[in-house]
């Protein structure tokens, strides 16, 4: 008798320190109950956001494979042979989302090479809950994901995505390392027209929440204090 393949769960986590409840419905408690094979960025994080969700799931029997920039890709290639064995895997995100602005795509894409059945799970995404709360063109944005480092190259691209979004009235989110936004937000008012629109949202789903949407003359007699917060910068031109 042939044996079914097992599954890959995408399962998200929350953006922040709060309850996973809160913001995470009872169908990914209801999986991480069932789950006991995971790929993850970081094992001490997962692990306590396993606990959180599950308190009575005993630790040693889970197994956890990393996927972070230390993992080869030929250790990867083996990571869903479990499931051919009808095993079900759970991959995490350290935030949010598998797979969105996070390496488990990867995972993902070898799923559908090994014909295993990927089964996304409803969870926090900063990206469309930014997007949702901007005021922009819901149905035309795009995600660029970080800005080049070197200042010539990040002015220039900046000045692109300004651009494109005025000709093709599209909506541009950014990201940049926590411990970097408030040089991001800076750069984005040095470098964009006064009249363009910038939104701002940090710690979303947190109790500190902030989300924000002036133009760039009115967030110059701003100070939201970014800095080391999770943020999204959407950039808009009418």
């Amino acid at each position: 008798m042939k044996t079914e393949k097992g599954k890959l769960y995408l399962i998200p986590t929350t953006l922040g320190d709060n309850e996973p409840l809160e913001v995470l419905p009872l169908s990914v408690k209801k999986v991480i109950e069932q789950v006991d094979y995971y790929i993850v960025e970081n094992e001490k994080s997962a692990r306590h956001f396993i606990k959180k969700i599950t308190p009575l799931k005993l630790q040693p029997s889970l197994t956890i494979k990393l996927i972070d920039k230390f993992t080869s890709e030929i250790d990867t290639q083996h990571y869903l042979d479990i499931c051919l064995t009808g095993v079900n895997v759970g991959l995490l995100s350290e935030a949010g989302n598998p797979a969105i602005a996070d390496p488990g795509a990867n995972m993902v894409k070898l799923a559908h090479q090994k014909g295993i059945q990927v089964v996304p799970l409803v969870g926090p995404s900063s990206i469309l809950l930014a997007m949702m709360s901007s005021g922009f063109n819901g149905q035309n944005f795009a995600f660029n994901g970080y800005l080049p480092i070197a200042l010539d190259e990040r002015k220039n691209k900046i000045k692109a995505l300004e651009k494109w979004s005025k000709d093709q009235n599209q909506s541009q989110i950014v990201i940049e390392t926590p411990y970097r936004n408030d040089k991001l937000f800076s750069h984005l008012l040095q470098v964009l027209s006064g009249d363009t629109f910038l939104c701002v949202a940090a710690d979303i789903t947190l109790p500190t929440e902030y989300i924000r949407t002036y133009c760039v003359n009115d967030w110059k007699k701003q100070n939201p204090h970014l800095q080391k917060r999770p943020a999204i910068f959407i950039i808009h031109k009418y």
